[in-house]
């Protein structure tokens, strides 16, 4: 495929070196970036690793898009996406994220167009040859300047991850603090839990999806406890309430009954004493 001057390879896509870019004019640019595929070639298309390697990176991406989200920073996330830095093969990492972006859709992230390189990147590996993992793309990622790099071996439970240092084109490893690494891209720490690479924020993991929906259970679980025991508890006080109106009421029926009572006692004791003044009155 060619566009003016340039041609795309489609068994060796790359973007044009970054002069051939300058010399594009924007719909030639445009149309590079449209150009471009969006997946490997046929013959260097990878075997697919399966759900162990699907659900990895899809959690990653969940967990940290959630995160950032809920925090307000701008970073923008991909799986898989086709990368294209100036002049180079094109490669696509299991997890991408780039600091102080829009995270609108893309079908690849060309470097010249979006004028940045990636920030971060992480292979999960299962099954196969490492040495692309551990050995190719350590030195190609340092080269290209991708700030930090790191790799779950999920078959082995292992994290290992690199870091640029300032002005270096070498990575140094990120040192391990009791089983966490930190990235201070992403401003968390990682660390493998089982066969799950967690991502912790100030000491507290970020949970994944099927954990947050399992608390919210729980959490709804207690909430409709503490409503049954709330509305029986208002039962038992709405009955407690009616037995003491009861009460109030007969007291007061006993108290009407007793001055009743002694109404009439008082009246017949006045008869009497009247009766009794009649008779005492009367002729001998």
């Amino acid at each position: 495929m060619s566009i003016g001057p340039y041609r795309i390879d489609p068994d060796d896509p790359r973007a044009p070196l970054q002069e051939e870019w300058e010399r594009m004019t924007p719909e030639e640019r445009a149309r590079v970036v449209a150009g471009l595929p969006s997946e490997f070639p046929v013959s260097e298309a990878a075997p697919p690793e399966g759900d162990f390697h699907f659900v990895a990176k899809v959690r990653t991406r969940e967990v940290l898009g959630g995160f950032f989200t809920r925090t307000g920073r701008k970073v923008y996330l991909a799986c898989e996406l086709p990368v294209y830095y100036p002049g180079e093969r094109m490669f696509a990492p299991d997890v991408i994220a780039v600091v102080g972006v829009e995270s609108h859709e893309r079908m690849s992230w060309v470097v010249s167009a979006e004028g940045k390189g990636l920030d971060f990147a992480l292979e999960i590996h299962v099954a196969g040859d490492r040495r692309k993992d551990l050995e190719r793309n350590v030195e190609r990622f340092a080269r290209l300047g991708v700030r930090e790099y790191f790799i779950f071996d999920r078959g082995r439970s292992r994290l290992t991850g690199w870091r640029l240092a300032a002005g270096r084109r070498r990575y140094r490893a990120i040192p391990s603090r009791q089983g966490s690494f930190s990235s201070e891209v992403l401003g968390l720490e990682l660390r493998v839990d089982g066969e799950r690479l967690r991502f912790l924020h100030e000491g507290t993991p970020l949970l994944e999806a099927d954990e947050m929906i399992s608390m919210l259970e729980v959490q709804r679980a207690g909430e409709s406890r503490a409503r049954v025991a709330l509305e029986q508890q208002l039962v038992e006080q709405m009955s407690l309430r009616a037995e003491e109106a009861r009460l109030r009421a007969e007291e007061a029926r006993l108290r009407a009954e007793e001055v009743h009572r002694r109404e009439a006692a008082e009246r017949q004791l006045a008869e009497a004493l009247a009766e009794l003044a009649r008779l005492r009155g009367g002729p001998g």
